[in-house]
């Protein structure tokens, strides 16, 4: 299955290690050239030009180079080469950071004023206006140089509390076997998790899914230590950086109001009643009278999963999202068929899925595809992904071509609903449409109240740090087990094995970034329903919203789309969908 034409073409980025050697040492170079600028960074017109341009070189290197050399190792993570080369770029990025740490208190001493004075004389300079607004905005939070240089060095201990938790997990834990449904051993492991949760053999899905859960919590101790590093240093940078809260300097990065959050997990804390008669729902179907968190993603219908081999499911969503324009569509078929994805799982891969790219370059994605209903669905949600970062490249410059974590969820989600919303037109029998509405379901509650759950998590561990409470074991596993207990309510067994869960969340070390699933998922299916009611003045709409990169902040990008995510309006639509959702699931199946 994995022969070469599963696997990315990494030439259409550089043609050899080689010549990726030779774009990080002329990277290195320009680093370097940069760094001569101290001190005469914004001198004059053409001076502050120049830093410009060369701070983009710089950024545009870096990122090709580190794309390149993480393409390289994340299919075989046990291959030490690969590795070091990762680990060259972001020691040149810890470096870019410290010898350009004198950037921001330099520029920072000139004005909104005078950045207009330099346009006047030097117009090339007018495409960084919206940059600069936002630059001197945040003026109360940046540092001298060395105040600068010490959260670069900082930032890179940081980092290395995902590298400890990635090493741990994928390298060096060791999961169990368990015995499959035809009776024969199966290694459990996070690639298999998902298809082996859709098995209608209960005692099999408790196994696997308690042989995982169980080798992380032999480790619980040293990923909570770990946790409580990472929440820490999250905590020492916002309070240097004059941020109230670690969650405040998080949001401020992307310009979205803590009201967003705060309405967020408020709104869904309020609106969980629809989840727990789901929960209740699925125990009646099923004929169970416990009802485990491995139970929620078996077809609530029996005898109706099936495979999707990938050249099945790649039709599905290019059928599915011809709506977009003969143009996306077209975009997609290359990405599909021209080696721009790394498809099947691999012994040492790296798990999950995601889309990464480069300025200059097409994008590339990471599967783990095995044939599931679900990883058809990830290919659809990493495609749309990869589409935003394809229209934001090729309609932005460089220095607005990167979009927001805010908005990164909502391209690919909305690819999803587009997906869910044509299988489900298509579906011939209750069979099928009862399977397609339990997915809905479930990938609500798995995005909206499952992430917001973790929001929840996230948000209380920070504030507990804060405070300056201990982050203890028991603690982390009590506060994920509490919530679990509060969302999904008195039928859902909230037991020991559901408190280590959070120790296998990896984007836990991403701080505060789990919630913009949640908001991502509730503008897609805002902006959905918009394509379906609305035809093509909706398409434009949304196309121009893919192509703006960076241009505007989210809550106002979003609007070019239609929806606005600063009102509770998204969320409360999302709790509704749910619910709608459900009652028609209920009326398939007769209940």
């Amino acid at each position: 299955m994995n022969d070469i034409h599963s696997t990315w073409n990494l030439a259409d980025m550089f043609e050899s290690d080689a010549a990726w050697e030779k774009k990080l040492s002329e990277t290195a170079e320009l680093i370097d050239r940069l760094a001569a600028k101290k001190g005469s960074a914004a001198a004059s017109a053409a001076d502050l030009l120049e830093t410009a341009r060369l701070y983009e070189q710089c950024n545009n290197g870096l990122e090709q180079t580190y794309v390149y050399a993480s393409c390289k190792y994340h299919p075989d993570l046990s291959v030490d080469s690969a590795k070091g080369m990762v680990e060259r770029v972001m020691t040149e990025i810890n470096r870019f950071g410290e010898k350009t740490a004198f950037l921001a208190p330099e520029l920072m001493q000139y004005s909104m004023e005078k950045f207009e004075e330099y346009c006047a004389v030097c117009p090339e300079l007018a495409v960084y206006r919206h940059y600069a607004e936002d630059f001197f905005a945040k003026k109360e939070h940046v540092l001298n140089q060395k105040g600068e240089e010490m959260l670069v060095r900082m930032g890179d201990l940081g980092e290395s509390f995902s590298k400890v938790y990635e090493d741990l997990t994928i390298n060096d834990m060791v999961f169990p076997e368990v015995e499959g449904p035809d009776g024969k051993p199966v290694q459990v492991s996070e690639a298999g998790y998902g298809a082996a949760l859709q098995n209608p053999d209960r005692r099999y899905r408790r196994d696997f899914y308690e042989g995982l859960l169980g080798t992380y919590g032999k480790h619980i101790r040293t990923l909570s230590s770990n946790y409580a590093g990472a929440v820490k240093a999250d905590v020492y940078s916002a309070k240097s950086r004059s941020y109230r809260t670690a969650r405040e300097a998080a949001l401020d990065a992307n310009h979205v109001p803590e009201a967003v959050y705060d309405n967020l997990i408020n709104t869904v804390r309020a609106n969980t009643a629809p989840l727990q008669e789901y929960v209740s729902l699925r125990k009646k179907v099923l004929g169970i009278e416990d009802f485990h968190f491995y139970d929620f993603f078996v077809p609530i219908v029996k005898d109706v999963a099936k495979e999707y081999p990938y050249d099945e499911g790649k039709k599905l969503v290019l059928n599915a999202t011809a709506v977009l324009g003969d143009d996306y569509n077209e975009v997609m078929r290359h990405a599909v068929d021209d080696r721009w994805i790394d498809i099947y799982p691999g012994k040492n891969k790296m798990t999950g899925a995601y889309s990464t790219g480069a300025y200059g370059f097409h994008p590339y994605m990471l599967l783990n595809y095995d044939n599931t209903l679900e990883d058809v669905f990830t290919l659809g949600h990493e495609l749309g992904h990869s589409m935003h970062t394809y229209y934001s490249s090729e309609k932005q410059p460089f220095i607005y071509a990167n979009y927001s974590i805010f908005c990164a969820e909502v391209a690919s989600t909305t690819n999803e609903m587009l997906l869910y919303h044509d299988l489900l037109s298509k579906a011939e029998t209750d069979e099928e449409k009862a399977l397609l509405l339990s997915k809905h379901l479930d990938d609500i509650r798995s995005t909206f109240y499952r992430q917001t759950m973790f929001a929840d998590f996230e948000y209380q561990s920070h504030k507990l740090a804060e405070e300056g409470a201990p982050l203890l074991p028991s603690t982390l596993c009590e506060i994920h087990r509490k919530l679990n207990e509060d969302y999904y309510g008195p039928e859902f067994a909230a037991d020991e094995i559901i408190s280590y869960e959070w120790s296998r969340i990896p984007h836990f070390y991403r701080n505060f970034y789990v919630y913009q699933y949640a908001t991502g998922i509730s503008a897609a299916i805002a902006i959905s329903r918009r394509i379906r009611e609305l035809g093509k003045p909706a398409v434009e709409d949304y196309r121009k919203f893919l192509a703006s990169g960076s241009s505007a902040h989210p809550i106002e990008l979003l609007k070019i789309a239609g929806v606005d995510m600063a009102s509770p309006q998204p969320v409360l639509d999302t709790v509704a969908e749910f619910a709608e959702t459900l009652a028609e699931l209920k009326k398939v199946l007769h209940i």
